[in-house]
């Protein structure tokens, strides 16, 4: 017994039709959860925008006073000190790694410190330099006006 022609069109039809609604509803779906996400990601970039436009004086002089103490009691002062007094010492610690005893234990970190004597250049001083230069200039580089 065979299905005439009419009800095989009329089956294939109809699951065909099925399946095209079933895939219009799902990029129907997709559509409005990507509408939501721009929509979310609008306001989060609103409230960024807020964040980043305030502006408190305040806040600026302090940042500016916390990176000129650093700069001076960290790098200045100590230069300052060698010119004005080069028999005093400056001692500049730095890590060195240890070796364990054979395979029972790991490598190990020890500070190592030196004493030098007149104008010394560390590695800490222009680290902390970069740093906080960029830091300083990077924060007001990026401000909207």
């Amino acid at each position: 017994m065979a299905l005439p022609v009419e009800l095989i069109s009329l089956f294939g039809a109809s699951l065909f039709g099925g399946v095209m609604k079933i895939w219009a509803g799902a990029i129907q779906t997709r559509r409005l959860e990507r509408l939501m996400g721009m929509q979310a990601f609008g306001q989060r970039m609103k409230f960024i925008e807020n964040a980043r436009s305030f502006d408190n004086r305040g806040f600026q002089w302090t940042r500016r006073l916390i990176a000129l103490t650093a700069v001076f009691f960290v790098i200045a002062l100590p230069k300052i000190v060698s010119i004005l007094h080069p028999e005093i010492a400056i001692h500049i610690g730095y890590p060195q790694l240890s070796k364990g005893f054979l395979f029972f234990s790991s490598d190990y970190q020890k500070i190592k410190w030196i004493a030098l004597k007149g104008l010394v250049i560390t590695p800490l001083d222009t680290h902390l330099l970069s740093a906080i230069i960029g830091l300083y200039f990077g924060g007001s580089l990026v401000k909207h006006n």
